[in-house]
């Protein structure tokens, strides 16, 4: 057989074509829907049977059970999803993930859809280089379409001979009638293609040509689509190996699922495959296994002749050409069917052990003790990043976590003010310190997931709502300076051993009492998903009655220092600490600006 190494690399670029148009068309959907996609995943979650059919709809929308479960672990990392919610999406991308074999039954084998693809990518091109963001976005999911069959085309040309040359295929066959070995042989082989080519859908379409090509017997063909099912795990894993333990049992209960699943099928593999074959014979096109015997009774010359692209003008050629098709249809219906027929029983049977699992995954991955001085990121995590426009829900949780942070680090300065002890005092004020070393590196963290995000392909939407959470998180982080630099204040006025009278006491208590009602509508917007004008209306009041109060104490100081009610030195601390609020206030306001301009605009 004449198969040279660039003839290898023709099949690999066949390959990275498939996937790389896989993924293009993927992204272009979901910044055609941009916040609706962002939302089916949060809002139709609220039991296990809607969790499934939100996992299978995402997953047929997209075409890819990776890229799904990766959200759910992402999601379940911000706690977006609690696991219970992310066991039933991740059973509906099981069953979402096999449109794609059906795809390409129904269009790759009846049709030549590859004669499609460049008049797709001619219309779809100019598309791309439109100024509106929604044209582009369908340019991709055009161009990405086109290229998907494309690239199939290619594999299925560019996959060696072997039937021609029995000789080469003969140590496959050596392995296909070991019984239960086999069938054992053949999933592990899946798997591990399936771990290789990082894509299901890509292996399932590896695997179809395969057998329609004869290579392969259609229950060997079944058990390398089980194993599939396993080798797609190993995505969700590697995309929680850094993330918290919530994510870590997401992706555990998928592996999990789709384990039990395949062990049941192994059990009744033979009846089962058997139920599919009965049912494809007597509904559909013939029966699969006819594809192995048809082509055993075939020579190699006729075989090339009949599965080249050559014109055939014989009429006994062109009759086997046609039934050739016929049973490649056949066994490509089969397969398809086989791997839904798996997924939705593997989901009504795993679907009311969802408590189950949750239990196992639980005890399995115990939540780690954290103690108040340890640094981690809550909703987000560096090393996990889903895609660009679901990233952005995430980031969005993480910054109002942070908004509670500096809300919590203003609550320990105004305990500072009144504590008397000073070993008490000392361990305050470095808990303070501790926090705004942590507040640093969470405005560092945030930014730089955000600008990974920002790299990504995002809708001109998705790229608003970074910029305003970059400004959101930069302004957040000068609130906790503006609180340390208070507690700082306050350190150096005990150690000067200056004093307040009890009218400067109340006054800086009424003042931080005015601060607090500002951080806490802040931190209430931050995380409310919808808001209205009138809560930016609250927050500019709430600044201007600060202003103003910052004003009167001011004037009142100075009336105070010349009248010899307090010393000078005393009156330094006294309005550093009432500006220092004065300043905080002005952050909080253009937090709440930026947040609630972009969401009136948005909604």
């Amino acid at each position: 057989m004449d198969y040279s190494f660039l003839d290898f690399l023709t099949l690999i670029g066949a390959l990275g074509m498939f996937l790389y148009g896989m993924k293009t068309m993927s992204e272009g959907l979901q910044k055609v829907a941009g916040n609706k996609l962002r939302n089916i995943l949060s809002a139709m979650t609220s039991n296990r049977f809607t969790g499934v059919l939100t996992g299978l709809l995402i997953t047929a929308i997209i075409q890819s059970s990776s890229a799904t479960t990766v959200m759910v672990v992402s999601f379940v990392n911000a706690g977006l999803l609690n696991l219970a919610q992310s066991i039933g999406v991740i059973m509906g991308a099981n069953v979402g993930t096999t449109v794609t074999a059906w795809i390409i039954s129904l269009f790759g084998f009846k049709v030549d859809i590859s004669a499609f693809s460049l008049p797709l990518i001619a219309v779809g091109l100019p598309m791309l280089f439109s100024k509106k963001s929604s044209w582009k976005s369908w340019g991709e999911f055009i161009m990405g379409f086109a290229l998907l069959f494309l690239g199939l085309f290619y594999l299925k040309t560019s996959v060696p001979d072997l039937q021609s040359h029995p000789e080469v295929l003969s140590f496959i066959r050596n392995y296909t009638s070991l019984g239960y070995g086999s069938v054992l042989l053949f999933l592990l082989l899946g798997s591990i293609l399936t771990v290789i080519v990082q894509s299901s859908s890509a292996t399932v379409a590896i695997t179809l040509i395969m057998c329609t090509q004869g290579w392969i017997p259609f229950e060997m063909a079944a058990a390398m689509v089980l194993g599939e099912n396993i080798g797609t795990t190993i995505t969700a894993n590697l995309a929680a190996f850094s993330a918290n333990a919530s994510a870590k049992r997401a992706a555990l209960a998928h592996l999990m699922f789709n384990i039990f699943g395949v062990c049941w099928c192994i059990a009744f593999f033979y009846p089962f495959s058997q139920l599919v074959s009965w049912i494809i014979t007597h509904f559909g096109p013939g029966d699969p296994h006819e594809l192995s015997r048809f082509l055993g009774t075939l020579d190699p010359q006729t075989i090339e002749l009949i599965t080249s692209d050559k014109l055939l003008t014989d009429t006994h050629l062109i009759a086997l050409q046609k039934q050739l098709l016929t049973l490649q249809v056949s066994v490509s219906y089969a397969l398809s069917l086989f791997h839904s027929m798996f997924n939705f029983f593997n989901i009504c049977l795993m679907i009311w052990f969802v408590k189950v699992y949750v239990r196992i995954c639980t005890a399995l991955i115990p939540a780690p003790v954290e103690t108040e001085g340890d640094f981690q990121l809550k909703h987000i995590s560096t090393g996990i990043l889903s895609t660009s426009e679901l990233s952005l829900m995430q980031a969005r949780k993480e910054i109002a976590v942070y908004g509670d942070r500096v809300t919590r680090m203003n609550g320990m300065v105004k305990q500072l003010l009144k504590e008397d002890r000073e070993d008490n005092f000392l361990q305050l004020f470095n808990r303070i310190k501790k926090y705004e070393d942590i507040s640093d590196r969470m405005e560092i963290e945030i930014a730089n997931y955000l600008t990974k995000v920002l790299e990504g392909r995002l809708s001109a939407e998705g790229k608003e709502d970074v910029r305003v959470m970059l400004r959101a998180d930069s302004e957040i982080e000068s609130i906790a300076d503006a609180c340390y630099n208070m507690a700082r204040t306050i350190k150096r006025r005990n150690e000067a051993k200056s004093t307040f009278t009890d009218e400067q006491n109340n006054h800086i208590e009424h003042m931080f009492l005015l601060v607090d009602e500002a951080l806490t509508h802040m931190t209430r917007i931050l995380h409310k998903q919808h808001t209205l004008p009138d809560d930016i209306a609250d927050s500019y009041n709430k600044e201007n009655e600060i202003n103003m109060y910052r004003d009167l104490l001011k004037g009142k100081s100075i009336e105070n220092i010349d009248g010899k009610e307090y010393k000078y030195s005393d009156a330094v601390y006294y309005m550093d600490i009432v500006t220092e609020c004065e300043k905080l206030a002005d952050y909080v306001l253009n937090v709440v600006q930026a947040v609630v301009e972009k969401k009136i605009n948005t909604y």
